[in-house]
């Protein structure tokens, strides 16, 4: 167990609509991929339904931001009336999914992620001392976590075309 895990607020969308998930999935992981966080695929569950197929999904995202800190984004996608549609783009047809989804975003910051102050009792001492010391660090570690999953948020509700073309948080963490 670390010193400290922090949690991030949640954050939610809900979609229910024709959408490709093969396409959202590989939106997910090159969004991990291009920002150097690791990806896990943590449960799968599928039940077939009267109507349509149920799934649920646990994506476990986590990036090692340095030997104290760490990240981790935990996606839980939980789909149901999953009917599978081919639909005619561009004259070419596509496979497509028509179901109802429900994502939620959580995050977590964990500090002294290597368990480094939990050895002994100087170790919690120091540890205190540590946690205090860079309490204002921590609260920048917690913005860049929140901004993080406010980025990828923002990246699935566009994919889903439900928020406008423009990028609230763009340039924060210095994007372009």
């Amino acid at each position: 167990m670390a010193l400290e895990e922090i949690s991030v607020k949640k954050l939610t969308l809900r979609y229910d609509g024709l959408f490709d998930f093969d396409a959202m999935y590989a939106m997910i992981t090159d969004w991990a991929k291009n920002y150097n966080y690791i990806w896990h695929e943590a449960e799968y569950k599928h039940k077939a339904a009267g109507k349509g197929a149920e799934q649920e999904f646990k994506w476990v995202l986590s990036l090692k931001v340095n030997e104290w800190v760490n990240y981790e984004i935990t996606v839980t996608v939980h789909t149901w009336d999953i009917l599978e549609v081919e639909v005619e783009v561009e004259g070419k047809k596509k496979a497509f999914s028509n179901a109802r989804i429900t994502m939620d975003f959580n995050g977590k910051l964990t500090l002294d992620r290597q368990d480094i102050f939990k050895k002994g009792s100087s170790g919690k001492l120091f540890g205190g001392w540590y946690k205090k010391l860079f309490s204002a660090e921590t609260d920048e570690y917690y913005d860049q976590l929140y901004y993080r999953m406010q980025s990828l948020h923002a990246l699935v509700k566009k994919y889903f075309d439900m928020q406008g073309k423009k990028h609230v948080f763009k340039g924060y963490l210095g994007e372009n």
